[in-house]
């Protein structure tokens, strides 16, 4: 005869762990991450019903110890599995560039979301509950926080000129009136058509205003082209 009681209870923590998940995922989704509230629900349902698995598989042969059998089971090995495994997911949800790296919140929100259906299967709602409230004052708080700090911004600037003269000086001027660090300086020359490339490297603060520089750099002499490319974080 099934325990109504103990199923009900079984259930009770499925749907905790869908509602943490889905409190996390609900951030990433209105965030634009494309690991929203379905990815986060899954991964925190499923968690926790691995976890569950894994205690019960534990109960049910546990009579085997007693008989000298060979058979160990360890109730943490399917939720250490699932941990493992929730790094080729995380992976997935980063995105590499050539000045940044995105995603890692999202990742980390998969990883944390895992150990909150363990948790939860494993009847630790109170801790599981508790990080999860902190996990959204993270995320929510510390998003409006974030845009009061500057932060380093790497860049690629790429100016094109007729050789009518040497603007170098004048580049590196109002690059350093713009508080622009030049890191590194390479150019190209065309002699054919007269045409000087320079590329430089450029660190700079988020706050700097490009529209400004880019309407300054277009009244120097001789520009033909200009172009900002992301730079790589050394």
């Amino acid at each position: 005869m099934w325990d109504i009681q103990f199923f009900a209870w079984e259930l009770a923590r499925l749907v905790i762990a869908a509602g943490v998940g889905a409190a996390i995922g609900f951030e990433r989704e209105t965030h634009g991450q494309a690991a929203g509230l379905r990815t986060f629900i899954l991964v925190s349902v499923g968690a926790c019903l691995m976890m569950m698995l894994s205690l019960h598989m534990e109960e049910l042969y546990r009579h085997l110890e007693s008989v000298g059998s060979v058979v160990r089971l360890d109730p943490g090995r399917i939720a250490s599995y699932a941990i493992a495994s929730m790094g080729f997911l995380g992976a997935g949800a980063i995105i590499t560039g050539k000045g940044s790296v995105r995603g890692l919140t999202t990742a980390a929100g998969l990883w944390l979301a895992t150990g909150l259906g363990l948790a939860i299967g494993a009847g630790y709602l109170i801790p599981a509950i508790f990080a999860t409230a902190v996990s959204l004052i993270i995320l929510y708080a510390l998003r409006l926080i974030k845009p009061i700090f500057a932060h380093d911004l790497y860049t690629m600037l790429i100016l094109k000129y007729y050789r009518v003269a040497d603007p170098l000086d004048r580049i590196k001027e109002i690059l350093k009136s713009h508080h622009t660090v030049v890191q590194s300086i390479n150019f190209k020359l065309e002699p054919p058509n007269n045409l000087i490339t320079y590329q430089f490297r450029l660190r700079s603060k988020d706050t700097i205003e490009l529209e400004n520089l880019i309407q300054i750099l277009s009244e120097t002499e001789g520009l033909q082209e200009i172009q900002f490319q992301e730079g790589e974080v050394p």
